[in-house]
């Protein structure tokens, strides 16, 4: 049996892939403000998190320091301290936007461990939930994500909100500009 999926989408990483692109894309969001548009989501003094625009699963964010580097053993305490915060507030906010079952998280520290963009070391987040590896990636090396990145970034937004107003959450996140 074959079938189609369509995905228009994904023409733009597929495009993308044939092209080197200009400059860091990690240091270009760094200097953009905290919207939708960029998909910035908030922004300290040393890292910002913002969602994955070729997501593994809906939610896929990461955070990277401000400061351009390959090089976790160039990072200061401070930047990774800040880091550690950001990612510990990505797994919450994420948790009362999405109700995962569990998470990825990781770096990947140069192009053979599968680095993206290997000149700016940056941590992903990747919510996981039971069940949601299927035939789809085994078989036809294709992801099916339900929703889009738009939604993905209100309701993220809207869970910021209600995470940052109750005092729930335990990371300090700045969302003015940079």
């Amino acid at each position: 049996m074959t079938g189609r999926l369509w995905a228009p989408w994904r023409m733009q990483y597929v495009a993308s892939a044939r092209q080197k692109p200009e400059g860091c894309l990690f240091c270009q969001k760094a200097r953009e403000p905290v919207c939708a548009e960029s998909m910035v989501l908030f922004r300290g003094e040393y890292a910002f998190a913002m969602l994955n625009a070729f997501p593994y699963t809906n939610g896929h964010l990461m955070v990277a320091p401000i400061r351009h580097t390959a090089d976790m053993n160039a990072l200061t305490d401070a930047e990774l301290l800040e880091i550690a915060r950001f990612v510990r507030h990505c797994v919450n906010l994420l948790r009362e936007a999405y109700h995962p079952d569990g998470f990825n998280i990781g770096v990947n520290l140069g192009r053979a461990a599968g680095a993206g963009i290997e000149d700016h070391i940056h941590w992903h987040i990747v919510p996981r939930w039971n069940g949601d590896t299927n035939f789809m990636p085994v078989l036809a090396d294709v992801r099916v994500i339900p929703d889009s990145l738009e939604n993905t970034y209100a309701k993220l937004c809207d869970a910021l909100r209600r995470l940052d107003g109750d005092g729930t959450d335990t990371g300090p996140v700045g969302r003015g500009e940079p």
